[in-house]
């Protein structure tokens, strides 16, 4: 009885420093400046990265490709774009404890900021426009930004979202693109066997990993397989252009 006392009071007290922990959230400061960065492109490109959300996206190699496609493809069309990195996650203990507060309350606070940021942009620039984009838990990041989008500008802010974990809360807008490599993504479809085995295998390919002395962090380690998306894939290539033809060309 006694032990159980002290494990009902150490988890009060784990719960409470959780809470009470002050936030600390990323600078970003460019998208604080964004009207000045933004001044020579009709379209920005928000960039989001999955896990932590603070993976610079020179290194993003599950992403970065497709964030490039985009561009690319708006470019041949004679649209100026710019890619703007979003971190969502801070360096250091408090940094990851507050994003952890943040993906536990469906990034209530951040994706309020930011969404004000572009609401502001878009108001300032009527002739401008915003593409987010999102990876995983970056794409549950986009979705959550454009709930909170204003009604005034929402014609010019479209999300691009790949493998939007299966329990986040979706809204419905016709500029939301959501991919989930047409139904073989586990972790969108939310197949609890394949994402607990991956759970399960996790550690152990973390600790491989170190005994060969490879530069792998533990988030890197968790592998579920159909959560990769490509923009070599001829049918999400092709998905992917059609919204953008859809939304910049035919409109």
């Amino acid at each position: 009885m006694e032990k159980r006392k002290y494990f009902i009071v150490l988890i009060i007290l784990i719960g409470l420093f959780f809470l009470l922990t002050p936030n600390v959230f990323p600078e970003n400061s460019q998208i604080k400046n964004l009207s000045e960065i933004a001044s020579q492109s009709e379209i920005v490109i928000i960039f989001n990265s999955g896990g932590w959300g603070d993976t610079p996206l020179e290194k993003a190699k599950d992403f970065a490709p497709i964030i490039q496609g985009i561009q690319q493809t708006l470019n041949n069309w004679g649209m100026k774009s710019i890619v703007i990195p979003y971190q969502r996650t801070k360096n250091g203990f408090l940094g990851r404890i507050t994003g952890a507060k943040e993906f536990f309350l469906s990034f209530r606070d951040e994706a309020n900021e930011l969404a004000n940021k572009i609401n502001l942009f878009l108001k300032e620039n009527p002739q401008k426009r915003v593409i987010i984009t999102g990876l995983s838990n970056g794409g549950a990041f986009a979705e959550k930004t454009m709930e909170k989008i204003s009604d005034k500008v929402k014609d010019r802010v479209y999300s691009i979202e790949a493998g939007v974990p299966f329990w986040k809360k979706k809204i419905y807008s016709e500029n939301i693109l959501r991919l989930d490599n047409f139904g073989q993504d586990p972790l969108a479809k939310g197949e609890l066997r394949v994402l607990f085995s991956t759970l399960i295998k996790t550690p152990f390919r973390w600790l491989l990993a170190k005994v060969k002395k490879e530069n792998l962090s533990l988030s890197q380690a968790i592998h579920i397989p159909g959560h990769d998306y490509s923009w070599q894939s001829p049918k999400l290539r092709f998905k992917i252009i059609s919204f953008l033809e859809q939304k910049f060309i035919n409109q």
